[in-house]
């Protein structure tokens, strides 16, 4: 891979016109890393293009409609060994608020959002919590588990029970924990967040996060599409990567989804700033940013790819980040608030179709595994019968 600083901004807008760009990637060709970086840095005269162009692309390949799955947010665990200056989402074992799911917690809410109407049961925690602090490790222990990994494994039985479909984030997992978990899977998923190595250096908000060095994440990603695993993936706006670096990271998602053919998403997601957090004077993405990257990401991934944007962190942008090329809005819950941004409640379903149908979109409904993976190269036959039950009993509730 090229590297950022061979690939300035200046030498990418001089080397590639942005117009003969745009054409390309409507011609269908692919997209190079010059290309892309040329894109999501193009002036504000060529912003109108681009998004148009995105729009267009968007148009072709996935219509009209933007979807959104039905979810539960069930935080396993939020003891983490990774300390990211921007999360407010992990604790340390004491911490007020820290806290590990028990098994009857974890049935009662899946039972409770599949009253709601739910389908998916997102199974989301920090990374390898055991490594760290020996009182998660007796914690386990208690609960029967030699590992976090195997608990998760419990929890997707539980939800599955209980009538959901799970959907996995883990953080970083193992090849052998990977297979250990498809057959309780509709999918899974890791934000690769940014393909900048410096993150992870002094000072950097990588720096004490061992779990979050790129080449780790790209490893993994990669050996999920080997394992035929539906995936999740995506980049993070605002945590000091540079404008080209995030253009570089949608281009290496976009090179492991060609050789395994298995990432089913890609979100592009922006940082909020928290009083509590080390990074809370640090500039949030502007919508345009957004927009830039969204749409780049449509450029470079294509027509068939699934764009996603969550809406609570960017209630006031429904009808810019649908005109920037998206298609998805992500999991939304009716019970459990995004643990990760809890200060960004959920929109409500209804106001968010009304102002999809004022954009000229209609708002339908998925499943944590979108419906060009539901067949039997991408579902393990453990989790199959379910998925096609309970997507047949959507798609019925839909039409």
């Amino acid at each position: 891979m090229a590297s950022v600083e061979l690939l300035s901004a200046s030498s990418a807008r001089a080397a590639v016109p942005i117009r003969e760009v745009l054409d390309r990637a409507l011609a269908g060709d692919r997209l190079s890393e010059a290309d892309a970086i040329a894109l999501i840095e193009s002036p504000d005269s060529s912003l109108a293009d681009l998004l148009d162009c995105a729009a267009e692309l968007r148009d072709r390949g996935k219509g009209r409609e933007v979807t959104y799955s039905r979810k539960v947010f069930l935080p396993i665990t939020n003891l983490c060994r990774d300390r990211c200056t921007y999360c407010t989402f992990r604790k340390d074992p004491g911490d007020p608020g820290a806290w590990t799911m028990m098994p009857s917690e974890i049935a009662a809410w899946s039972r409770r959002g599949r009253e709601l109407g739910c389908k998916e049961a997102l199974m989301c925690l920090g990374d390898k919590p055991e490594v760290a602090f020996k009182e998660y490790r007796a914690t386990l222990a208690t609960l029967g588990a030699r590992s976090t990994i195997e608990y998760v494994g419990r929890a997707c039985e539980i939800a599955i029970a209980e009538g959901l479909l799970p959907h996995t984030n883990a953080g970083l997992m193992t090849r052998d924990e990977m297979a250990m978990l498809r057959p309780l899977n509709a999918s899974m998923g890791l934000m690769l967040e940014s393909i900048s190595s410096r993150l992870r250096m002094s000072g950097g908000a990588h720096q004490a996060a061992p779990d979050k060095d790129p080449a780790l994440r790209m490893k993994m990603i990669d050996e999920a599409g080997e394992l035929k695993i539906p995936f999740t993936s995506g980049i993070l706006l605002g945590i000091g990567e540079t404008v080209a670096e995030r253009a570089l990271s949608l281009v290496a998602i976009r090179d492991s989804h060609e050789r395994h053919g298995h990432i089913q998403e890609v979100i592009i997601q922006n940082f909020r700033a928290k009083p509590e957090i080390a990074m809370a004077d640090a500039p949030e993405p502007e919508a345009f940013e957004m927009a830039r990257a969204i749409a780049t990401a449509r450029l470079v991934l294509g027509p068939a790819m699934n764009v996603q944007a969550p809406p609570n962190l960017s209630p006031g942008e429904i009808e810019l980040f649908l005109r920037s090329g998206i298609n998805d809005w992500g999991g939304i819950s009716p019970l459990s608030k995004d643990y990760v941004n809890p200060e960004a409640p959920w929109p409500h379903l209804e106001r968010l179709g009304e102002r999809c149908a004022g954009a000229g979109f209609k708002l339908g409904e998925r499943l944590a595994i979108y419906p060009e993976y539901i067949d039997d190269e991408w579902l393990d036959p453990a989790v199959a019968t379910n998925v096609r039950a309970i997507w047949e009993r959507t798609r019925r509730v839909s039409a």
